[in-house]
């Protein structure tokens, strides 16, 4: 009976150990930036994962992650919203603490924006806000605002801008994924010279409770086909040295006297430049060309995607990534990528927005 009882302490310790190894454990404390009191009930998530919690009543906090990097969000109610970049190195710093300032409403701005407000904006924009903030993909259609009231809208005639705002978190249901999402906005800009829509946030994810083991496994198969080409998947790839065998091509795209050239490469690593540093675990590449084609090969161009963008039918998902002049990227382990707004994506990807997103902490079974 010991022998055996023995066996399973090894057994669980070592599947412990195990289990522990590819997450770590973020702590640290939330403080007023002007008295340095703790802020008890703060939000601390990690952004676009599952992942979050409330600070106690000395401020304090604790998150357990997976192995990689993540955008670090704070939020309290009157206060500016924090953004802190936390990669695995940081679960050595048993220390961190993070001031947040009250939020300061200067006149002039207050004035600009209640000149620019459409007062009938959910009714004039709100359908053109959905299109191009959740998609247009088969996953939207699933897919759907709760809270709808908390967005306002304004347009600037000079501009020719339309800009929307919430005075709330977004509260989206995603019953294709099987997600609920509690959405920052940050903002979203659409500039009608260019038909170009831009938007930034900070979402976190909740799993839905299916009502049988039908609609888990529906959800388990849309995740997978969401994952499968999808930006997370391509960086990860990158990340693992797996590009083509995960289904990926890479082909530089150069530009003489504005025509575009894709130029297929026989060394996809060296192309990018790619390196590994041991001791952060983390992967920098400075691609040869400013412009990337990634084609994703396992997959044909979804028939909605090809009707709504009037791009031709090709055997393949292509998207280009615009890399800003003399920068490089970093990649984590779980996918995150940085800094996000040295990268410009165009293509398919640009297609997939908020219903076909996928978590940090999500794995493909």
């Amino acid at each position: 009976m010991k022998k055996v009882l023995l066996f399973l302490y090894i057994f669980f310790a070592a599947g412990n150990i195990m289990a522990q190894s590819d997450a770590f454990l973020i702590t640290g404390k939330v403080l007023d930036a002007t008295t340095k009191l703790p802020l008890q009930g703060a939000s601390v998530f990690a952004q676009n994962t599952t992942i979050g919690t409330a600070t106690d009543q000395q401020g304090n906090f604790t998150l357990r992650l997976l192995n990689g990097g993540y955008d670090l969000i704070i939020t309290f109610t009157g206060y500016q919203t924090v953004n802190r970049r936390i990669t695995t190195a940081d679960a050595l710093d048993k220390n961190i603490v993070i001031e947040v300032a009250q939020k300061e409403k200067a006149l002039e701005d207050v004035v600009i924006k209640s000149s620019n407000e459409v007062k009938d904006g959910l009714e004039k924009y709100g359908n053109f806000f959905e299109e191009n903030f959740i998609g247009k993909t088969a996953n939207s259609s699933q897919c759907s605002i709760k809270n709808k009231e908390v967005l306002k809208f304004y347009y600037y005639k000079k501009k020719n801008r339309l800009k929307v705002l919430a005075t709330a978190p977004l509260e989206i249901e995603n019953n294709a994924l099987g997600y609920s999402i509690k959405y920052t906005l940050d903002s979203f800009t659409h500039e009608y010279a260019s038909q170009l829509s831009t938007y930034s946030g900070y979402p976190l994810f909740k799993d839905m409770q299916p009502t049988d083991e039908a609609q888990r496994a529906n959800w388990n198969n849309n995740r997978l086909k969401a994952y499968l080409g999808s930006t997370l998947h391509f960086m990860r790839s990158v990340y693992n040295k797996r590009i083509k065998e995960e289904g990926f091509e890479i082909q530089l795209v150069a530009k003489n006297n504005d025509a575009e050239t894709a130029i297929p490469v026989a060394d996809f690593y060296g192309a990018l430049n790619y390196s590994k540093n041991d001791s952060t675990q983390l992967v920098e590449i400075t691609p040869n060309q400013q412009n990337l084609a990634v084609l994703y090969n396992k997959e044909a161009p979804d028939p909605l995607y090809i009707s709504q963008s009037g791009d031709m039918a090709r055997k393949f998902q292509l998207s280009i990534l615009t890399i800003a002049p003399e920068q490089a990227i970093g990649i984590e382990q779980n996918g995150y990528f940085f800094d996000q707004n040295d990268i410009t994506i165009n293509g398919y990807w640009t297609w997939q927005k908020v219903a076909d997103v996928l978590p940090y902490d999500f794995r493909p079974q």
